[in-house]
């Protein structure tokens, strides 16, 4: 059921950020979760980190996992019925096949944006890509050689950086491996991403 009807019954409003690493989503989504307004976007979905978000909503992710996702909605909504996450394109395959083999949001026969929306509720789709790849892969490079992906405090560097003109090479390639996971999903489920 579309159109005013399933307006009202799911008043929240759900948004993805669709990104790949060292594009800035970290920047945008801290800022989104500021405003207070838009949810508290994180990588919810993100299999390592599951089961730290589990504890916090007291579900096991493993055992129930479309609880999971209602609930992580739920506790993730700000007061004005937003809800964001983030999902990197490495593991969106994943992610669409766990939802989907839950058989709660559609079987093997449903669309990836059917069964996407199914789960979040008007989901809209936010795409974040970043212009200057030698500069994501220059950071890309230095995250994965000092561990630090993010500044945050407690947090420091393994050991410090050095010039790895391979490493950046190999970076910059899978970078655009990356946006192209995107680019096809984009294409493939019809939409137009903001």
């Amino acid at each position: 059921m579309g159109g005013l009807f399933h307006s009202l019954r799911h008043p929240r409003r759900c948004y993805v950020v669709c990104t790949i690493p060292r594009s800035g989503s970290n920047l945008l989504t801290d800022g989104l979760r500021a405003t207070r307004r838009a949810g508290v976007p994180k990588q919810f979905f993100l299999p390592k980190s599951e089961a730290r978000y589990g504890a916090e909503v007291g579900l096991d992710p493993v055992a129930d996992y479309p609880g999971y996702v209602r609930s992580i909605v739920n506790a993730k909504t700000s007061q004005n019925e937003v809800f964001g996450f983030k999902l990197m394109s490495w593991y969106l395959d994943d992610f669409l096949t766990r939802l989907r083999d839950t058989r709660a949001f559609g079987d093997a026969t449903t669309d990836d944006l059917t069964l996407l929306r199914n789960a979040f509720p008007r989901l809209r789709f936010v795409h974040i890509h970043r212009r200057h790849k030698l500069r994501q892969a220059l950071s890309t490079a230095r995250a994965l050689q000092t561990g630090l992906w993010k500044v945050q405090e407690g947090k420091t560097t393994e050991r410090e950086p050095e010039f790895d003109a391979e490493l950046i090479e190999q970076s910059l390639k899978e970078a655009e491996r990356q946006e192209q996971i995107w680019y096809r999903f984009f294409q493939q489920i019809g939409i137009e991403p903001f």
